[in-house]
């Protein structure tokens, strides 16, 4: 029998009729189902896993059965596995028997994986207003890059934008004039998000300038040679802004900002439904985990404000 690959090995290789399942799975999360390739590597991450696990056994995909799948995710468990890493492990494996099962497979499907113990809710890190205030005005804005700088943070607090669609926004996709913005998010869905006056006044400085830098692309936001941030830049950017601001770097980053967004406006009074759809969530549970936060901030400044908060009752 082939040598059973480690899961950091590609799976174009597997033995047993893994490697043109795996392959023909990337291809219909890339084609039928539009998710990026981060995402697609995320499930055929997973998926190795479970090829190295069935490949020692000499288990095809196509002959798995209830009682292999829960044998795999409790060695999972049994190595260690955080029960959050289990849950999306579980969704893995029912999305690719879901997708055997759709092209004629006789073996398992999504029904046979065992559903494991809810994950514990994580709120989400965030910071309060006074620090974002103090994080937007950290870059030196008497310089052409401190404007570009600020003009992104003005921008990523303003719409809760992923670092990812952060970088990748094309200038052509901010209008100005109305205060919106369109984006293409995740599984190719566009939506378009508004923005306030502070994000447009430092859009348009920045704008002024952008020519100077020779974009390379289409991209709103750029380097000194012309060409599109990473998120990796973003990102250091945004840890070198946070020093500077007075603030922790380990408690500040894109997606901090993102929660601070979707926590402030709920703070003012916004409705769920407007927050999930600029945020991009395709579930409203997913939004509602910012209530808990909310919820969490009036409890600490109603337990310091009222006088009667710590009373013997």
């Amino acid at each position: 029998m082939p040598r059973p690959r480690t899961h950091e090995e590609p799976e174009c290789g597997w033995p047993l009729g893994w490697g043109a399942s795996l392959r023909e799975f990337r291809t219909f999360l890339a084609v039928e189902r539009g998710l990026s390739p981060h995402t697609a590597s995320g499930y055929l991450s997973d998926l190795n896993h479970l090829a190295v696990w069935a490949c020692g056994r000499e288990l095809p995909a196509t002959e798995l059965s209830r009682d292999h799948l829960t044998a795999f995710l409790v060695a999972q468990q049994s190595e260690g596995k955080a029960p959050r890493s289990l849950a999306r492990l579980s969704s893995s494996l029912r999305a690719f028997l879901s997708f055997l099962r759709m092209e004629g497979g006789e073996g398992a499907g999504p029904e046979a994986v065992v559903k494991p113990p809810r994950p514990p809710r994580i709120l989400p890190r965030t910071l309060g207003e006074s620090q974002v205030e103090a994080l937007l005005a950290a870059p030196d804005t008497s310089t052409p890059l401190g404007v570009r700088d600020r003009a992104w943070l003005e921008l990523l607090y303003a719409s809760g934008l992923r670092v990812s669609e952060l970088a990748e926004l094309p200038a052509l996709s901010v209008f100005l004039d109305e205060g919106f913005l369109k984006v293409m998010g995740k599984g190719r869905k566009e939506r378009l998000i508004p923005f306030g006056a502070g994000a447009e006044r430092w859009i348009r400085a920045w704008l002024a300038l952008r020519p100077g830098f020779r974009p390379k692309g289409g991209e709103l936001f750029v380097g000194q040679r012309g060409e599109g941030l990473t998120r990796q830049h973003l990102w250091r950017l945004l840890k070198g802004y946070a020093r500077g601001a007075g603030l922790r770097p380990e408690t500040v980053s894109p997606h901090v900002l993102r929660h601070a967004f979707a926590t402030h406006l709920l703070d003012h009074g916004a409705d769920l439904r407007a927050v999930q759809a600029m945020l991009g969530h395709a579930d409203i549970s997913t939004t509602q985990i910012y209530t808990h936060v909310h919820q969490a901030r009036l409890r600490a400044l109603y337990d310091q404000m009222h006088p009667r908060s710590h009373a013997d009752r």
